[in-house]
Order: C-alpha cells, then sequence, then structure tokens
C-alpha cells in the first residue's frame, strides 16, 4: 500500500474556488466513510482548512487513487471536477510524507510558520480515528507530522517568520500603525465562538480594546468565552455575550469586527454594514463578475504529470484575484473575515469609511511577506524526518514477517522437545529443560544475523522486497503474517492521539 494525497490550497486556488469547496464537518464525515467504501483507499484522512483541503489515503493503485480521490473531492464539496482539476495537486509516497510534515510545520501556510495548523491536523487525526479510517499508516503519519511540527516550533526561530491569521489580520486593518495603539479603547464585535474566534477575542483584548461583545449561534458557547475572557488573572476586558439576531443593533456600536463562523451564507450583508454607519447601499454600483477562468481536463493528468517528474505536485499557476477598491475617508468600521466559505460581502469594502480584510486579501497580502533565515533550518528538519519515516515505515513491513518467522522456528522446537520426551521419557525434568533451553539458544543464535541484517535492509530505499524474500525462503504461511499485522493494527494503545 502507498501513501496519496489530493488537494487543493491558497498556493494552488483562488479563494473563490477555495470557498466553494470548503467543507463543512459533517460532509468530511461522509467524505472518509464513502472514500473508504470506494476501490483503492483502506485508510482515509481529510484536512480542511481556511485555506485547504485535502484527502490523504493509503491506496493500492495510484492512477485510480488519483482519480477516485480527485472525483470524491469533487462530489462532496459541490464544485463539478472538470472545474476543480485545474487546482488539484498530487503527492504521493515520500513525497506525501514531506508534505504534510512541512504543512505541519508551517511552511506551507498562508502566513508562514503559524501555528494554528498544528491543532487542525491533531483535528483531523480525531476524526479519522473516531471514525476508523485512520489505520496504521495515517495514525503513525499524523502522530509524527505533530511531532515534527512541535519540533520545529521549539527547535527554531520559525515563530518569527509567522503569526497567527487574527495578528496578521488585524495588522492589515492597522495598515502600517501599530496594532496595540490602533486598537486601544475600541469597541469589538466578534461572531463566532470557536478555535478562531476564541483567538481573535484573546489578541484584541491583548491589544487593550475597551469592549468584547461575542455573539454566536449558540449562546452558551459564547457565555463561555465571555466567561475566559473576563476571569481574575485574565486579560481584564469588559466583555459580554450577545444573541446572533442581535447582531444588526452590535454593529451600530462596533470599531471593529471579527467574524469566523461555521454558517454556509453570509452573516454580515453589505446593506447590514450600510445600515449600522447610516449609508445607502447602491446595489447597482457593484462591479461586473469576474471573468471565469477556462477548466481543463480530467483528473488522470495528475497521474501522468506526477510520473513524468513533477516533483510530486500537480499545480497550475493561479493569478491572486484583486480586491475591490476600499472605500474613501476614514476608517469607521474595521472588518476581519476569517470564514471560509466568507461572512461577510464584500461588496461592503466600497463603502466609505469601511476597510476589509477576508482571506483573499489576506493571501494577496501575505505574498509579499518576508521569509526569516530560520525556513531554511525548518526545511532541514523536514528533510531529516521524512527520511527518518521512510525508513521506520519500511522497517515496520518487514516486523511481521519476523515475528511469524520466529513464532514458525518457536514450534519446530516445541515440536521437536515434545518428540524427544516420546523417545527418552526417563530424563528427569533438570535435564530436559538444559536440553530445551540448549536448543532454543541454537535456534535463537542462528535467526539472529539474518533477522537483524534484514531489518537493517528493508529500512533502506527499495527494501520493500526484503519481507517477500524473506516468506519465500522460509516458506512462511502469509496467513500467519497477516495475524500479526491485525494484531498490531488492533492494539488498542496505538495510535491515538
Amino acid at each position: 500500500m502507498s501513501l496519496l494525497v489530493v488537494g487543493l490550497s491558497h498556493r494552488s486556488a483562488p479563494v473563490s474556488v477555495l470557498e466553494r469547496a470548503s467543507l463543512a464537518a459533517d460532509t468530511q464525515a461522509k467524505l472518509l466513510q464513502d472514500t473508504l467504501a470506494a476501490e483503492p483507499a483502506v485508510e482515509a484522512a481529510v484536512l480542511a482548512t481556511c485555506n485547504r483541503i485535502e484527502l490523504y489515503a493509503d491506496v493500492d493503485k495510484f492512477h485510480a487513487g488519483v482519480a477516485e480521490l480527485s472525483t470524491l473531492l469533487a462530489q462532496h464539496s459541490g464544485v463539478g471536477l472538470d472545474e476543480l482539476t485545474p487546482y488539484l495537486y498530487v503527492h504521493y509516497e515520500d513525497r506525501a510524507v514531506h508534505h504534510l510534515f512541512s504543512v505541519a510545520c508551517g511552511l506551507d501556510s498562508m502566513v508562514v510558520g503559524e501555528g494554528q495548523i498544528l491543532g487542525q491536523i491533531k483535528d483531523a487525526l480525531a476524526l479519522g480515528q473516531e471514525l476508523h479510517t485512520a489505520g496504521r499508516l495515517l495514525n503513525d503519519l499524523f502522530q509524527q507530522a505533530l511531532r515534527v511540527g512541535k519540533r520545529a516550533h521549539s527547535e527554531t526561530g520559525i515563530d518569527r517568520a509567522g503569526q497567527s491569521l487574527v495578528t496578521f489580520g488585524l495588522e492589515q486593518l492597522a495598515a502600517g500603525a501599530d496594532v496595540t495603539d490602533w486598537a486601544r479603547g475600541k469597541r469589538a464585535l466578534v461572531i463566532g465562538a470557536g478555535s478562531m474566534s476564541s483567538l481573535a477575542a484573546a489578541t484584541l483584548a491583548r491589544a487593550g480594546v475597551a469592549e468584547i461583545v461575542v455573539a454566536n449561534r449558540t449562546r452558551a458557547r459564547a457565555d463561555r468565552l465571555v466567561e475566559i475572557l473576563a476571569q481574575p488573572g485574565g486579560t481584564g476586558v469588559a466583555a459580554r455575550a450577545a444573541e446572533m439576531a442581535a447582531v444588526r443593533d452590535e454593529l451600530t456600536r462596533a470599531d471593529v469586527v471579527v467574524s469566523c463562523t461555521g454558517a454556509t451564507g453570509l452573516v454580515l450583508t453589505a446593506e447590514a454594514v450600510a445600515g449600522a454607519l447610516g449609508l445607502t447601499f447602491d446595489v447597482a454600483a457593484e462591479p461586473p463578475a469576474a471573468p471565469v477562468l477556462p477548466a481543463p481536463a480530467d483528473a488522470d493528468r495528475h497521474a501522468a504529470w506526477v510520473e513524468n517528474g513533477s516533483a510530486g505536485t500537480v499545480r497550475q499557476a493561479v493569478r491572486p484575484v484583486t480586491a475591490p477598491a476600499r472605500g474613501a475617508g476614514p476608517v469607521r468600521l474595521a472588518l476581519l473575515d476569517l470564514a471560509m466559505p466568507r461572512d461577510i460581502d464584500g461588496a461592503a469594502a466600497r463603502l466609505g469609511g469601511v476597510r476589509l480584510v477576508d482571506i483573499e486579501s489576506l493571501a494577496e497580502a501575505s505574498a509579499d511577506a518576508p521569509m526569516a533565515a530560520d525556513v531554511d533550518q525548518v526545511r532541514a528538519i523536514v528533510s531529516d524526518e521524512v527520511a527518518a519515516f521512510g525508513a521506520a515505515q519500511r522497517a515496520a513491513h518487514i516486523t511481521p514477517t519476523v515475528v511469524a518467522l520466529r513464532t514458525m522456528a518457536a514450534g519446530v522446537v516445541a515440536g521437536e522437545i515434545a518428540r524427544l520426551d516420546g523417545r527418552l521419557p526417563d530424563l528427569d525434568e533438570k535435564q530436559r529443560a538444559e536440553i530445551s533451553q540448549t536448543v532454543r539458544r541454537v535456534v535463537d543464535k542462528l535467526l539472529h544475523a539474518p533477522t537483524v541484517r534484514v531489518k537493517q535492509l528493508a529500512s533502506e530505499p527499495g527494501g520493500a522486497g526484503y519481507a517477500d524474500a524473506l516468506r519465500e525462503l522460509f516458506d512462511l504461511d502469509p496467513q500467519t503474517v497477516a495475524a500479526v499485522s491485525r494484531a498490531d493494527l488492533n492494539d488498542p494503545n496505538r495510535g491515538r492521539s
């Protein structure tokens, strides 16, 4: 079996496509279940964030796997395969491992070095474990990715190279001013109470806003976030919760709004923003729709490109979508939209006195962000960890065969000792024990060198055939080897996050 990843991200697709292809939580679960139900995948995990959607699978056929995973992504995202295909990339085997490890370290993030991706990888693993779609390979892979990401952040200065999307977004709203100076005394409205919204609220509180209002579809979660913000020893910011129905009223009192919900439609329309500022929104003034990019090709192109030396990546260059012109005059309302699909109508950016920063504009701004020297050190860590992971996986592949060989040898010794008991019934217990120990010692010594050596050879690139050779040479029962593998896979202590 081999690792395959098919996906799209802010590096391969415009935000408009990512927005339409975003996967809700229940859709992710259905995607995993359908992936296992279809050939040729036996394991699956999905990593879905605001700027990437990736489907990982353990497959036995590369071409069929690429076609199947691409089709499943199209079906569950609601974006047609012909339209989605130009933006998909494919990574296979070691290159797939390298990709996930790079993602875990923040090297592939919109804001290089950000650490939030580690929590998202952990969530992806937890979902695969809960649904039993993540088996030995993906458990090992995602667990190791988490360790590699933590190592990169602890051993290098990659944190200096990157920030969270929240911090980066607030810097864009501040437009060159110090965020603390810009935020001090402002009234903030945070829409949503998930991890990103909670981070936004905490960041705003530390920056010195005067008040934070949290609105969420589930009032209890909003109350809980407010409680955390106001608890003793915390930020000390004045905070209160509000119903989603009260958002329009709260908007009239807010200076800055951060929105990150799981809604599938707009949370704030341009009309609502205009109304809060006492303005009239002219629908007729909306610019013409952007031209539709040509959509080529079928999913089989991925396989051909990978095999023809595409460095493990299938990608079509995408020109960033230009953001609408900003409203003129002093900023009366600053809007930060971190949701995918978007929460805030992009047309609000054309209103006078409004500054809107969303995932699309963050992608454009981050393209010019400087890279820290520590990035090279992180890349070296990733390369070393990929090599180590590959060696460990290859060595693990032969372990069931070695265990089956030793089990067979133990059975032969037991049979011969039993036969000896029948031929020499007068042996006392001490003599019988000494003979048994001697025979076992001889067998162990004969097997030690070849089993140690075969594990070393199997861990090297191209060493997958040694397990087959061992089974053939010793005429091992394939069912016995498979039974050892199943016992290892079903170990309740294995692969839990």
